[in-house]
Order: C-alpha cells, then sequence, then structure tokens
C-alpha cells in the first residue's frame, strides 16, 4: 500500500481516456452540452477517481468495492458511446477507438471480491486513452 494511485498503470491509463472522451466529444451539438456531452464525461472521470479513491482505502474489501465502482462507470460510459454512434455524433471510427477494449466485458459478470482480480478485470481500459488519441495499444501488467 505505500506506492501512490499515481502509480498504477490503470489509473494513468483511465486518465488517458478522460482526456480521449474530452477530446471527442469537444464537437458534439451545444444541445447536448448538458445530456449525452456531460454523462460521457462525468463517466469518463469517475473511473479513474474510484481508482484513487480505491487506491486509498485501508483494507482489500473497501479497495474492491471502489474498484467495482470504477469498472461499473467503465460500463455506463460503454453504453453512452454506442449512444452516441447511434446518434451520429460519433463517427464510427472514433467510436471503434473508444470501444476497442469494452468487448472482453460481460454484462452479467460479478465483480470479484479480491483487488488483485479487480485490477486484472481493469486491464480492458488499458489503451482506450491511448487508442482515441491514435497511439498503439499499451499493456497494463499483472497485479
Amino acid at each position: 500500500m505505500g506506492s501512490s494511485y499515481r502509480d498504477l498503470r490503470v489509473w494513468q491509463l483511465a486518465m488517458e481516456m478522460v482526456v480521449g472522451v474530452y477530446e471527442q466529444t469537444r464537437d458534439f451539438p451545444k444541445q447536448e452540452i448538458y445530456g449525452l456531452t456531460s454523462q460521457m464525461r462525468r463517466s469518463a472521470v469517475s473511473v479513474p477517481s474510484n481508482i484513487a479513491e480505491g487506491k486509498g482505502r485501508s483494507s482489500d474489501r473497501d479497495r474492491a468495492h471502489f474498484f467495482c465502482h470504477a469498472r461499473g462507470s467503465l460500463l455506463e460510459l460503454e453504453t453512452q458511446v454506442l449512444i452516441a454512434q447511434r446518434l451520429e455524433y460519433l463517427p464510427s471510427s472514433a467510436a471503434g477507438r473508444l470501444l476497442a477494449d469494452f468487448g472482453s466485458t460481460r454484462p452479467d459478470a460479478e465483480c470479484p471480491d479480491s483487488v488483485s482480480e479487480e485490477f486484472r478485470e481493469s486491464k480492458r481500459i488499458r489503451s482506450i486513452g491511448s487508442r482515441a488519441k491514435g497511439k498503439p495499444a499499451l499493456e497494463v501488467p499483472e497485479v
């Protein structure tokens, strides 16, 4: 528990994802500023925020709780990206880059109890930010 949340690779990549979402939503219609644009940005910001809060907790159970919230926010964001694509606010290529690592998510999956399992489960966000910027995917090491 000695390292900072800033040292977590999954947090660093989630921060890149936030930037990618902000960049992609910049050109959404103005009438969506308090709608889908705001929803997507809040969901994206929630992912690294919950990872950081979980890292600051003293018990594995508390950490896992916040990591599960981060995963939930990631699933919200996936849904919102699909909505934006259907509304033709996001081109298919941009939506595809944002969704690239969501494919491994099973909607019926239970949030794991162990912290290390949650970090492994969080690997699906490893390249969202970098792919949104056209960079190659980055790997998240096993915890």
